[in-house]
């Protein structure tokens, strides 16, 4: 393999570098709320203001369209528990796969440091992963172009390479469902992140300084230190892993700031933020439902959907419907994915009630009811997604539908023959509790303030 013929080389490498980063402030501020405190960022939507991932140049709504499609046959086929393999090489949909398109594989960031001292670099938040990763010097084999300078190791004090024997290394399987590999002549664990699109990062397993506010900080942070990383990345320096794992991110930092977090997903005209910690479950009115577990892929956060209104009326689906196929939550999918045996009633509910007022248009890749119309001009049924326990979604407008261009708005959700995904769309501008702790999942609208 070309990587590992490089390692020995690597290792020396980091030894014979040395450099210094200047110190960068980070824009990010502290929670010191009781029950152990937490830690508060900024989340930053890839097309918002300011926003430094911004794709160049700009990609179209069917590249997203694409990209998004990819991300929900990775997600069906990791709870398909199909034989490990390497999928660099594979491509399972048509998407436009130049290495560091910038599609982007999310479209939300946030801003960390790493390193002693510490540099800063915009890096994608997602559920559906547990190990992080970034780019590092001296990419080895490639590296996809990123807005920050690429991650030096060798101008890091604390950096350290994790060797083969190491208890994290042992970990990478249930963490990346792909196995370890080891160069025996450095003795460095070597990561692969694969992620069913043909996107992936493969690297050297590390350890180094997290900083995610200026008084609060991570020693000993576990991450991919990549050398080869291609795909649908966009411009980001790498993922920050929240799916429930000892290696992600909120595996890591849970043990100083208490396994939770919660999240305000901004549209693309603002912020958000990200609350790590306990006290992140404070200071807002959620309504929570059971955070259940697929035994097929335990890191990912299932919920159970029961049913769905439209203007008032719930939708006819039997109840058995929604318990047969299993729901997640996921922060990197924009449409959400319904089974066709909710999709189609919902559709028909939502269409009856549009239809009298708006004339059809045609259908837009993945989405296939449009209208004839601007989003800011409609009037658009109440569509609320209610979960078990009384938790629901009230959907607004700009959470329901979807400008695809002037004058043609589309329903942002879509039928699958897979499992039922909760997109980021739908999300939008509410406030989404995980209490892992307490296997809980909760909403609150409100906005991102």
């Amino acid at each position: 393999m070309g990587l590992v013929w490089f390692l020995g080389w690597f290792y020396f490498y980091l030894l014979a570098t040395a450099s210094s980063l200047a110190e960068k402030e980070n824009e990010e501020a502290v929670l010191n709320q009781s029950g152990g405190g937490g830690v508060r960022m900024t989340i930053h939507h890839v097309h918002g203001p300011g926003s430094s991932l911004a794709p160049q140049p700009p990609v179209s709504f069917s590249d997203v369209l694409a990209w998004d499609e990819a991300r929900v046959k990775a997600l069906n086929s990791r709870l398909t528990k199909k034989p490990k393999n390497d999928t660099r090489y594979t491509k399972s949909v048509s998407v436009p796969l130049n290495p560091g398109a910038s599609i982007g594989t999310g479209n939300y960031y946030i801003k960390v440091g790493l390193g002693t001292p510490p540099r800063y670099y915009s890096m994608i938040i997602d559920t559906g992963s547990s190990l992080s990763w970034m780019q590092c010097k001296p990419c080895a084999i490639y590296c996809h172009a990123q807005a920050d300078p690429v991650f030096d190791p060798s101008a890091s004090k604390s950096y350290k390479p994790l060797s083969c024997a190491s208890s994290q290394c042992s970990s990478l399987e249930e963490a990346t469902l792909n196995d370890p590999l080891c160069d025996t002549s450095s003795n460095v664990c070597v990561y692969t992140a694969s992620y069913g699109d043909a996107s992936y990062s493969m690297g050297y397993l590390s350890q180094d300084l997290l900083t995610v506010a200026p008084s609060q900080n991570l020693p000993g942070f576990v991450y991919g230190c990549g050398q080869d990383s291609e795909g649908l990345f966009g411009r980001s320096a790498g993922i920050l892993g929240l799916a429930r794992n000892k290696l992600s991110m909120l595996g890591q930092l849970s043990a100083k700031f208490g396994y939770a977090f919660s999240y305000c997903l901004p549209t693309s005209r603002g912020r958000g933020f990200l609350s790590v910690g306990k006290a992140s479950m404070v200071g807002s009115a959620y309504k929570f439902t059971p955070m259940l577990t697929g035994s097929r892929n335990p890191s990912l956060y299932f919920l159970r959907l029961t049913a769905i209104t439209v203007g008032g009326k719930a939708v006819g689906v039997a109840a058995g419907d929604y318990y047969r196929v299993p729901t997640i939550i996921d922060s990197g999918t924009v449409i959400t994915r319904l089974p066709m045996s909710i999709y189609t009633p919902f559709q028909k509910a939502f269409v009856k009630i549009m239809s009298t007022k708006y004339a059809r248009a045609p259908g837009f890749s993945i989405l296939d009811t449009c209208f004839k119309g601007n989003l800011k001009d409609m009037a658009v049924p109440e569509v609320r997604l209610v979960f078990q326990g009384g938790a629901n979604l009230n959907l607004r407008p700009l959470n329901t539908l979807l400008q695809i261009d002037e004058g043609v708005t589309c329903f942002a959700f879509a039928g699958d023959n897979g499992i039922a995904i909760i997109g980021n769309h739908q999300q939008q501008t509410f406030k989404v509790a995980y209490d892992v702790s307490a296997a809980r999942i909760g909403f609150a609208s409100g906005g991102c303030n």
